[in-house]
C-alpha cells in the first residue's frame, strides 16, 4: 500500500512538472489522473488497490464510534438505574485473526469500547480472554464482535 501511495505521489508531481503548474490544484489534478492510471493498471500489482484500504480503514472508524456510542449508552443506563442489576462475566473469544497486529487492533478496539476489557491473549494468539461490564448472553456478545470488529479487521488487512 505504501508503494502505491509513493507512487501515486510522483505521478502527481510529474503532472505537476510537466504542465508547468505548480499549485496546489495542479497537484490535485496530477494526483487524481495518477489515481485513474493506477486504477487501471492495478493487476500489475502485488497488493490490492489502496484505495480499497483506505475506504475499508474509514468504515472500520466508523463502526468503531457507532460502537462507542452503542457502548458509552449501555454503561450510562447500568450507571443511572436506581437499582444496580449488572451480570459481569469473562468469556473466551476465538479469533480468526493471524497477524498480531491485527489482534492488538482487535484488542484495543474492544477495550476503548466502555464496559469491555481484553484481559488476556492465549499463548497460540487464537483466544482472547475479555471481560465485560454487563453481559446478559454470552454467545451473542461473541458474534457482534466478530460482525463488527473481527470483520472490518479482516477487510483492512486483507
Amino acid at each position: 500500500m505504501a508503494f502505491q501511495i509513493l507512487l501515486n505521489f510522483f505521478l502527481a508531481l510529474t503532472w505537476m512538472f510537466l504542465s508547468n503548474d505548480y499549485s496546489p490544484l495542479a497537484f490535485l489534478k496530477g494526483y487524481f489522473f495518477g489515481l485513474l492510471v493506477m486504477f487501471i493498471m492495478r493487476r500489475f500489482f502485488k497488493h490490492r488497490f489502496y484505495l480499497a484500504n483506505i475506504i475499508a480503514i474509514i468504515r472500520l472508524l466508523f463502526i468503531f464510534c457507532i460502537e462507542l456510542i452503542k457502548s458509552n449508552i449501555s454503561v450510562l443506563k447500568v450507571i443511572l438505574s436506581p437499582k444496580l442489576s449488572m451480570k459481569p462475566g469473562i468469556f473466551a473469544l476465538e479469533t480468526e485473526l493471524e497477524r498480531d497486529w491485527e489482534i492488538t487492533v482487535l484488542s484495543n478496539l474492544i477495550t476503548l469500547t466502555p464496559g469491555t476489557l481484553v484481559l488476556d491473549v492465549s499463548a497460540d494468539k487464537k483466544t482472547l480472554y475479555i471481560h465485560a461490564m454487563d453481559i446478559d448472553d454470552v454467545e451473542q456478545a461473541k458474534r457482534d464482535i466478530k460482525e463488527t470488529f473481527e470483520k472490518a479487521i479482516k477487510e483492512v488487512s486483507r
